[in-house]
């Protein structure tokens, strides 16, 4: 009997001893959460730019992209696991996959930045990971706390979700949205440490998002600003848009001095990148390794801190080509062997030092390498300049290659890329006096009123660029040429894209009128049109909507006026000519934008300005 309830007591005991362990385990809750992984020991800090963006499609795949990510002198590597990976229930921590794939990055030689998002699905506004606003802010700041606590030796910078102006992100009011999780997130990381980095981003170079963001509350609750300029590389490509990409940290300064913010904010570019074919293909393989050089070097000389290209390897989106650095066979693409290039001559840290205007507005841009001074230069695209030195220099192209060019030799400087050392001190000196001095490419439309585009065989620019030039086709007059859309090439021949001159508007030129020079392609085909323009809410349609030309055959033209411009070129354009609505094509002979000092929401006005056909 005594045996028997000496049996149930310890039977008892055990169980109280179970219901205790477990109510501690409960307790400790929090310092589970926070504790650092045994296995990982903090790299030295590394200032360099030279990064790359990893998605969620491979990135399991990072056990052996990272030693030949660390190969091409890669030192910073965006990603990290999705809340619903690290709590996939409330209450519930896994920290496997991260402390796994953290330990592999500084393994590797290469630090890690992160990204908080996307939400938990049971912290959801709908049980999914997209839509808000959250159900429990506390919810969020657990999350973001628990990350930064756990790794606050190894990531010392974090994003604040992932395109939240885009379609990563559905609310009611993005802004606001997004300013409460800024702030939430950085009033967390300062109670952790002051040395943790709170971003803001956004897709694209929205910079009327983050106006928003920070008017909404989150001004002074970030340290840096992120953006993702796809678009502005993809014109840089197509055509030749170096000085807008170059213009783009000053608009984000702008806009920070704008929303009284820290003038020296440093900006980051987090994702931006450009794709090639899955099949291996010479040409366009090519496109892609002059575009990863390019992307660095241009961000870089305007004072960018760090870019993350995208993508490491993949994702292929059903096109037959994906934006990896390396294929899907885990062969290496010249983007690779490009980015090897640059970061063995340039090191994992350069320094800018200078640009020089090369032959017939050819660009150069000189930086202190690794070993010596490294001299980037090109031409613009479709030009070859004929470029020679005083002494003896070395060119290597983005394989690799060395050549030898002699003092006095010519060469044959293309858009391609390539890397000089052995400068002359002379070149080097000038390049260095001219670091604080405005880019000299293009010209400087900031004294005049209005900028104008001439459309024709060779448009002429005057502070505005037709963009995307495929849409249209040309079309000969007995004396002069002009364009016509082109709804032939599909959806997208329906569309007549501009980007003005930085100098003449951008960020804070708000009311300006915009004039579209057209007519009908004969006086019995009906054709309509109307304007979409960049704005600090992002790009809308322009007040007045549709302008259908009049039936005759003459030159007519059409003024929108705005009175919220933002021409930042977030999709790599500040405003374009629709006609989806329109049965028949139309020829377009001029654009013009005027600063206009009146802001208004008039109807737009036309009239007749040539009877010439």
């Amino acid at each position: 009997m005594k045996r028997s309830l000496a049996g149930k007591s310890w039977r008892l005991s055990l169980t109280a001893l179970a219901t205790i362990m477990l109510t501690l385990s409960s307790s400790l809750f929090s310092q589970d959460k926070a504790a650092a992984p045994t296995s990982v020991s903090a790299l030295p800090s590394n200032t360099g730019p030279f990064g790359i963006a990893s998605g969620a499609e491979w990135s399991k795949d990072y056990p052996k992209f990272n030693p030949l990510l660390n190969q091409a002198g890669v030192r910073w590597i965006r990603y990290f696991p999705e809340w619903q990976t690290i709590q996939p229930k409330k209450g519930e921590w896994s920290w496997s996959w991260a402390d796994a794939f953290v330990a592999d990055a500084t393994k590797n030689n290469i630090h890690v930045t992160g990204c908080f998002g996307y939400f938990a699905p049971w912290a959801s506004a709908d049980g999914g990971t997209r839509k808000g606003p959250v159900k429990d802010i506390q919810f969020w700041k657990d999350y973001v706390s628990g990350s930064m606590t756990r790794y606050q030796k190894e990531i010392k910078t974090w994003e604040v979700w992932n395109e939240f102006n885009g379609s990563f992100y559905q609310g009611i009011n993005k802004p606001k949205e997004y300013a409460a999780l800024v702030v939430a997130a950085y009033d967390e990381a300062k109670k952790i440490s002051p040395d943790i980095k709170i971003g803001m981003s956004c897709a694209n170079f929205d910079l009327g998002f983050f106006d928003a963001a920070i008017k909404e509350g989150a001004g002074g609750h970030f340290d840096f600003i992120a953006v993702h300029p796809y678009e502005n590389l993809g014109a840089v490509m197509g055509d030749g848009a170096e000085s807008g990409f170059l213009s783009m940290a000053d608009s984000i300064r702008k806009m920070l001095s704008d929303n009284k913010q820290k003038a020296d904010m440093p900006l980051w570019i987090t994702e931006i990148g450009y794709q090639a074919p899955i099949k291996p293909n010479p040409e366009k393989d090519a496109l892609q390794a002059e575009a990863i050089v390019k992307a660095y070097i241009l961000s870089s000389a305007q004072g960018f801190e760090r870019l993350c290209w995208f993508e490491a390897r993949g994702p292929a989106y059903g096109h037959g080509t994906d934006h990896g650095i390396i294929r899907e066979d885990w062969t290496l693409r010249p983007a690779y062997d490009a980015l090897k290039t640059m970061t063995g001559l340039l090191g994992e840290s350069p320094k800018y030092l200078g640009w020089l205007n090369m032959e017939k507005n050819g660009y150069g841009f000189a930086f202190q390498g690794k070993d010596t001074k490294v001299l980037a230069t090109w031409s613009p695209p479709g030009a070859t300049n004929k470029i020679k030195f005083e002494s003896p220099v070395k060119i290597i192209d983005l394989t690799g290659k060395t050549t030898t060019l002699d003092a006095g030799k010519e060469f044959d400087l293309t858009r391609m890329p390539v890397f000089i050392i052995d400068l002359p001190k002379k070149l080097a000196d000038l390049a260095e006096s001219q670091i604080k001095k405005p880019f000299p490419w293009g010209t400087d439309y900031s004294k005049v009123d209005t900028a104008s585009c001439k459309l024709g065989a060779t448009n002429d620019d005057k502070g505005i660029k037709q963009v995307r030039m495929e849409t249209t086709a040309v079309e000969n007059g007995l004396t002069e040429t002009w364009r016509r859309s082109n709804f032939k090439i599909g959806g997208e021949g329906r569309y007549i894209y501009f980007r003005v001159d930085p100098t003449f508007a951008s960020f804070g030129s708000k009311d300006l009128e915009i004039t579209i020079v057209a007519r009908r392609t004969a006086p019995d085909k009906k054709a309509v049109i109307s304007l979409l323009y960049e704005s600090l809410k992002g790009y809308k349609g322009a007040p007045g909507g549709n302008f259908e030309i009049p039936a005759d055959d003459q030159w007519h033209e059409n003024t929108w006026k705005v009175n919220d411009a933002n021409f930042v070129g977030g999709w790599g354009w500040n405003f374009r000519t629709e006609a989806t609505g329109s049965p028949n094509e139309f020829f377009i002979k001029e654009a013009r934008v005027k600063k206009s000092a009146l802001a208004n929401t008039m109807t737009p006005a036309s009239a007749p300005v040539s009877d010439k056909k």
